[in-house]
């Protein structure tokens, strides 16, 4: 897929004010400083569409970017750490578990974590999360230039290991990227191209 508009179309903390399009939508989610901006703005070769910052937890809204004209790339807050006041997180946790269970636009989820560490409980949790709500979604891993091809193995093992022992039949389809290297830029934008045919064909659009 060649990505030759990428537009900035709304920001809210309602799921019911976004957009009212029928296009799918691909949710780009993570903890707190796992790299999402920067992957999203690799994504769509635009540095700046969406907002990088070096505090935690900066984004805290739903933002809704048209890609193409035909699909929506959104970006999501992060879970966990944000230097937010507990009732603001509290508003923003809710609207996001509001997101994925009622959102029917939504086909495909994108959990963001950061390859240089070991299997995070709170990624677990969340990830658990999504299966138990029947949420289509793949695994991205950031920041694959910041380690040895030795450990990102070593590391997407041990999120195997973890989730086989909590009762998933197989490791969640996944992706290894570096923002900075543009690596898994062509096998993301091929999987979603993918998905986007198959809605298209079905619906005969």
């Amino acid at each position: 897929m060649k990505i030759n508009t990428a537009e900035f179309v709304i920001s809210n903390s309602e799921v019911s004010k976004c957009p009212k399009e029928p296009l799918p939508e691909y949710a780009f989610i993570g903890r707190s400083n796992v790299g999402k901006s920067s992957l999203i703005n690799m994504l769509t070769n635009h540095k700046n569409l969406a907002k990088t910052s070096g505090r935690p937890g900066k984004t805290q809204l739903i933002n809704h970017f048209k890609i193409n004209s035909n699909w929506f790339l959104v970006d999501l807050p992060g879970y966990g750490y944000a230097r937010v006041s507990k009732k603001t997180k509290e508003v923003f946790q809710k609207f996001i578990t509001d997101y994925f269970e009622t959102r029917e636009q939504l086909v495909c989820a994108f959990v963001l974590v950061d390859i240089r560490h070991e299997a995070q409980k709170i990624d677990l949790e969340f990830i658990t999360y999504l299966g138990e709500t029947e949420v289509p979604f793949c695994i991205i891993f950031t920041k694959a230039d910041k380690i040895s091809r030795g450990k990102i193995d070593q590391h997407i093992a041990a999120y195997r290991k973890a989730l086989l022992a909590n009762n998933w039949e197989e490791m969640p389809q996944y992706f290894v990227t570096s923002s900075t290297e543009e690596t898994g830029r062509d096998s993301l934008l091929e999987f979603i191209d993918g998905v986007n045919d198959e809605i298209f064909k079905s619906n005969n659009l």
